[in-house]
């Protein structure tokens, strides 16, 4: 039976409860190993740093307590509707041990994700908890009336009533009556304050303005240097493709008009070969201009474009699109490449043989999801391409978030806003 409630602002119904208990109860069982993992091997890495051990392994075990972190800011957006912007502090990717070590370490966010790891493995993983807790334990009232208080001859606690016999027994259902109809109203509830408890450690804590002004600058120079090493890509290419090829056409033609008279058959061989010369010139064009913008995507929007993408990947692709309309061109040109670098790698590194696309638009954001079944074990970490699609995203105030174990499988979230 579907039951509605008040919310907040929006109405929940029996389903929702029940899906609040299970995410809750799957955040509960992630966010104390998880928590108490990275926790325990930042100290012993930051420990180490004084007998040269931590220097390596520093900047590894921050990049994991990082992408734990921006999981959980996901799962934060989609399950509770409470964003959690990452403020991190790009690094140099040429950044040797020692610069990447004390470079994360100056981080003030390096240092809120640290405080928030013991808050979430306590008060973390009671609210996490609490939204299951209050809609099962009252099925052990209901079983205590039903019998199962024989099992206890000595008498049993259910909460502040004591069970020892069948009239205790139905005081017990009572209490599980009430504390169903509490989760009934408390189950969303729950699971929004252990969202916002972590929005509370993990959000920013320096002045709203002064951290937000640091973060353009560092996205606007990163989308600068992006920009002029994008322009001297092309710039090369044209140079040493496109423009040789057309230089070797014209000089072609130059012998073929002395030729035409004296040696017409050598001639004609001249003009096969500048023929080919110059459709092998209009390829590389056409590959210069799709890699800047693709006419698909122009033309058709960025579905068409990724499902375009994926027709031309050797492992077997998955595409689902839900977006009602069109972002503006830059947001869909930035999720287009992004979503490209990530199927890159994935078919370069993981050697996954199945991948799946998933875009859909919620909540303002422009979400693109890519799973594959390989190995694992990606990471966001200097010199990688999930680095460069992290700084592309940073550009629009994206978001980037990986999940990768080793064995598989991987997927990476990708999150831009868009009107």
């Amino acid at each position: 039976m579907t039951m509605d409630t008040k919310n907040g602002s929006g109405r929940t119904t029996g389903r929702g409860i029940g899906l609040a208990a299970v995410r809750g109860l799957a955040l509960a069982l992630v966010c104390l190993p998880g928590a108490v993992l990275c926790f325990c091997l930042s100290l012993v890495s930051i420990a180490l740093i004084p007998i040269g051990v931590g220097i390596v392994t520093t900047p590894y075990v921050l990049t994991g307590v990082r992408a734990f972190a921006n999981a959980r800011r996901v799962l934060a957006a989609e399950w509770g509707g409470v964003r959690i912007p990452p403020a991190y502090r790009p690094l140099p990717e040429d950044a040797n041990p020692w610069a990447r070590t004390f470079g994360m370490l100056r981080d003030p966010a390096t240092w809120r994700d640290l405080r928030w790891l013991p808050v979430d493995m306590t008060a973390g993983f009671v609210t996490a908890l609490l939204p299951a807790v209050l809609l099962l334990y009252p099925l052990e009232g209901f079983a205590l009336a039903l019998g199962l208080w024989r099992v206890f001859p000595d008498g049993y606690w259910y909460g502040f009533v004591p069970v020892t016999g069948q009239a205790s027994a139905f005081g017990a259902a009572a209490l599980g009556l009430v504390l169903l109809f509490l989760a009934h109203f408390l189950t969303p509830r729950l699971l929004g304050v252990h969202f916002r408890l972590t929005r509370a450690v993990l959000g920013s804590d320096q002045g709203e303005l002064a951290e937000r002004v640091r973060v353009l600058t560092e996205t606007r120079r990163d989308a600068v240097d992006t920009s002029a090493a994008e322009l001297r890509r092309i710039e090369r290419d044209l140079h040493d493709g496109a423009q040789a090829r057309l230089v070797a056409v014209g000089m072609d033609l130059g012998t073929i008009e002395a030729l035409l008279d004296k040696d017409p058959a050598r001639a004609k061989e001249l003009i096969a070969q500048a023929r080919k010369s110059s459709v092998e010139a209009l390829t590389e064009l056409r590959e210069l201009v799709r890699g800047i913008h693709p006419p698909v995507l122009a033309e058709r929007g960025l579905g068409d474009a990724v499902r375009a993408l994926a027709l031309r990947l050797p492992v077997a692709t998955e595409v689902s699109v839900e977006l009602p309309g069109r972002a503006e061109a830059p947001v869909e040109s930035a999720a287009y490449f992004a979503v490209s670098e990530v199927l890159t790698n994935a078919v370069k590194h993981s050697g996954a043989d199945r991948i799946w696309i998933d875009l859909h638009r919620a909540d303002g954001m422009l979400r693109a999801t890519v799973t594959d079944n390989g190995k694992g074990g990606a990471v966001i970490g200097a010199g990688s391409g999930l680095a460069g699609v992290e700084r592309r995203l940073g550009t629009f105030d994206g978001v980037l978030a990986v999940s990768s174990p080793a064995g598989g499988p991987t997927m990476v979230t990708m999150e831009i806003p868009c009107a």
